[in-house]
């Protein structure tokens, strides 16, 4: 039993009390709590991109497991003494309830670390354009595939740190 039940002045001490540990903490990473300030989000097609060292920058696309639509970081990846990946996070569309069909945005992260430039790619693959690929395991790159009609979408990304 609440200890705030029946009293309104009871249920905003809560909310408030809530609304502060939940800001309160920091988001679990290597980043300081309400993330790092010089973080920059980038469209998907801004393939040049220039960055400070310490600069995080993020790349969003929009991914449907349900349709097979993945992206992937592939190999090469970018020269680490420039730039370095801080991984990805997934967002579904549908909120923290999983709905069948419902797709989501996946965030890449970077730090720059040293000048320089480097490059990396991110391969989109649908249902047409890649085999044997699952959320974690992108589809054999080497060469092309046997069954697609065309080759998956690969965008190469320029990163300048100065």
């Amino acid at each position: 039993m609440s200890i705030f039940r029946g009293s309104r002045g009871g249920a905003a001490i809560a909310a408030a009390a809530l609304l502060a540990l939940a800001t309160g903490c920091g988001p679990g990473t290597d980043e300081p709590a309400g993330g790092s300030a010089s973080t920059a989000s980038h469209p998907v097609k801004d393939t040049s991109i220039t960055a400070k060292p310490g600069e995080r920058f993020t790349i969003t696309v929009h991914q449907n497991a349900s349709t097979r639509e993945y992206w992937y970081l592939v190999d090469p990846g970018p020269d680490r003494s420039v730039l370095v990946s801080r991984g990805q996070d997934y967002a579904s569309d549908s909120g923290d309830e999983p709905m069948p069909g419902a797709g989501g945005r996946l965030t890449f992260t970077f730090e720059a670390k040293g000048k320089g430039t480097t490059r990396f790619t991110l391969l989109h693959c649908t249902f047409t354009t890649c085999q044997g690929n699952t959320s974690s395991l992108p589809p054999e790159t080497a060469g092309p595939s046997a069954s697609p009609s065309q080759p998956p979408e690969r965008i190469t990304y320029t990163v300048t740190v100065d």
